[in-house]
């Protein structure tokens, strides 16, 4: 039998909702907010029936406070202010519902009745989505090796929590996947999931996207903006590719992650922002700390729970899975379908895939569509996956000309450039944009650093950005 607490100050008021429940559920009582803390405690209720003004602390200050330590316990209002602010503010502080008292009694026993409902629907879908976690799904990642599944369920734990989250990983292993899919779990998910690539913003502007600006704060400022941290409040602000931030902005975010308000630029307001922050990099971290490149303080902010996804080539049991998702949900889109011969299959696996499972997405992709058939060969894979181009650049180290041999500085320097900045570009598939943000240069930078150096795609005149 499902428990209802019945929180008023007047004892005949509680008389009156206990008569009109107690026939189909267990009633609790209590005459003040301080009297509701311990029974829910006491009593585990599944629905909480609570009045707004009550002597000592009021009913939404009570309510506010619940949903602040974590507490999602379901709860009706039941009030007899009967004002439209009121019943917003109720419900913006997290009531389910709200009730004006002097209500007929079915219509208290039909509401509470599709909140228990609601409520026993939302509790077999978190049982699911924990149970799928488990067995190795998170969203839209999927993968059953240890390591995935993993990695799914501290991430199905930690969504439940207002925690910060830090998410490491190589590009192209789902971090963004990762957070949004947090975001999706999080009581937040009614709220704005806001999104901020770090890497591809110039340092001369991503202060004011992450914090916005007043009028006339900067020449062409002709109006105020509003930066992500206010366009997040309430819910999610993911910072993707953190360890790209500039020393500058670093200590600015540790601020709002300590204080919880910002400054827009060109402003002296502090404004409170009540934003769950997760943040996601491809870099070391500590490296970089001892570099001096990234605050230790910001660091350990962030990482109240580390959440960590491997590459594909450490979890390669899970290629044959993604295989047949990617290339089920790319034949859907595009009409068609095919399936790996067995050699195929073998080279996919083989491959150490640096790009990571967006790399093997976009590959299964261009090979379903170059392939004729219902068959796709080793002949329709791209030509890196097949010869290991990019596995043998990367692993080459030292065997590759890199310059450390050469007497002469400058023609040191410029091997060196052209097999680092080679071994990037292979590395991201030759995509200048995303080579660019990877290594903190602007794109028209590094174009005109290939061009400087004859840089080019092998195989293709002149090079492409993507």
């Amino acid at each position: 039998m499902k428990t209802i607490l019945i929180v008023d100050d007047e004892a005949a008021a509680r008389y009156g909702l206990r008569r009109a429940l107690e026939s189909r559920y267990r009633i609790a009582e209590a005459e003040s907010a301080e009297a509701a803390r311990d029974a829910i405690a006491t009593e585990k209720p599944d629905l909480m029936l609570l009045d707004v003004v009550m002597p000592g602390q009021d009913g939404l200050s009570f309510l506010k406070a619940l949903r602040e330590e974590g507490n999602e316990l379901p709860v009706l209002i039941v009030s007899a202010l009967d004002t439209a602010k009121t019943a917003v503010e109720a419900l913006r502080v997290g009531a389910a519902d709200y009730l004006v008292k002097g209500f007929e009694l079915d219509e208290l026993r039909q509401r509470v009745a599709n909140l228990l409902k609601l409520t026993g629907l939302e509790k077999e879908n978190s049982a699911l989505r924990s149970q799928l976690a488990t067995e190795g799904q998170f969203g839209g990642m999927i993968g059953r090796s240890a390591e995935m599944r993993r990695a799914f369920e501290v991430g199905d734990r930690v969504a439940a929590t207002d925690s910060t989250v830090l998410i490491l990983g190589e590009s192209g292993t789902g971090k963004d996947l990762m957070a949004q899919e947090i975001h999706a779990r999080s009581p937040r998910s009614a709220r704005p999931f806001v999104a901020v690539n770090c890497a591809a913003l110039p340092e001369n502007l991503i202060e004011s996207e992450l914090f916005g600006y007043e009028r006339g704060a900067f020449t062409g400022a002709a109006q105020q903006k509003k930066g992500k941290f206010e366009l997040a409040s309430g819910g999610t602000l993911f910072l993707d590719e953190i360890g790209d931030m500039n020393p500058v902005t670093q200590a600015k975010v540790l601020r709002v992650l300590e204080n919880r308000t910002i400054e827009r630029l060109g402003g002296t307001q502090s404004i409170p922002v009540d934003v769950r922050v997760i943040s996601a990099t491809h870099r070391n971290l500590a490296a970089e700390i001892r570099a001096g490149k990234f605050r230790e303080d910001l660091f350990y902010r962030l990482r109240v729970v580390t959440i960590d996804l491997p590459p594909l080539r450490a979890h390669k049991e899970d290629i044959a899975l993604l295989t047949e998702t990617f290339l089920h949900m790319h034949g859907a889109r595009l009409g068609r379908t095919a399936r790996l011969k067995r050699d195929a299959m073998a080279t996919i696996e083989k491959y150490d895939w640096p790009g990571n499972v967006r790399e093997l997405k976009n590959a299964l992709e261009r090979s379903l569509v170059l392939s004729r058939g219902d068959e796709i060969g080793i002949e329709d894979l791209p030509g890196e996956v097949v010869h290991g181009e990019t596995t043998s650049l990367k692993h080459r180290g030292d065997e590759h000309d890199n310059g450390i041999g050469e007497r002469d500085f400058r023609e040191a320097k410029r091997k060196f450039e052209v097999a680092y900045l080679t071994r990037q570009l292979a590395e991201h598939r030759w995509n200048v944009s995303r080579t660019a943000a990877t290594i903190g240069l602007h794109r028209q930078s590094l174009q005109e650093k290939l061009r400087e150096l004859g840089i080019r795609r092998p195989g293709r005149e002149p090079l492409e950005d993507e």
